[in-house]
């Protein structure tokens, strides 16, 4: 779904990745075959089984690389609940509005369903607070896109997949 963080994203490193087409046949796909842009890729479309993918990625000092990895780190402990289990970012970037903020003046920062919770730290985050179950998960995604479009009429998108039966 060529994930990012920090202005980067996988498709600034990825070269080719060899996968097998609905035919069950294998194929090998460039970077510019595999389709990219904000968090989707050919493989959402096309259900393909990615096996392997070749990086390329950019040589530089291991100091300059430590630093650089624990300045994110620090972002991240900062900015996002990653003290909580969760899958990420729940929702996409809405290309109106800020989608946390929208979320948060919602009134549903904390705003928990079962053992699923809206992040304190960052309302864009859904988090497990101990014994959530996937059906908590689900209806609190369903309730927080409800309400925020019945607030503020904009449609929030998921970033994360769900896969299986909703």
């Amino acid at each position: 779904m060529n994930a990012g963080a920090h202005g980067s994203e996988i498709k600034d490193v990825l070269v080719k990745t060899i996968c097998l087409d609905e035919n069950g046949e294998i194929i090998e796909l460039s970077n510019k075959e595999q389709e990219f842009s904000y968090r989707k890729s050919i493989f959402e479309e096309k259900k393909y089984i990615i096996l392997e993918t070749e990086l390329q990625l950019r040589e530089d000092n291991v100091q300059d690389i430590e630093n650089r990895m624990n300045e994110m780190l620090e972002i991240r402990k900062e900015k996002q609940p990653i003290e909580y289990p969760s899958a990420g970012s729940t929702f996409k970037r809405n290309p109106n509005a800020v989608t946390a903020k929208l979320i948060d003046e919602a009134g549903l920062k904390c705003f928990s369903i079962g053992g699923a919770s809206v992040s304190e730290k960052h309302a864009g985050f859904i988090i497990n607070k101990g014994d959530a179950t996937a059906q908590d998960i689900l209806d609190l995604i369903k309730y927080v896109k409800k309400v925020v479009y019945q607030k503020f009429k904009e449609k929030i998108e998921l970033e994360i997949e769900i896969v299986g039966e909703e």
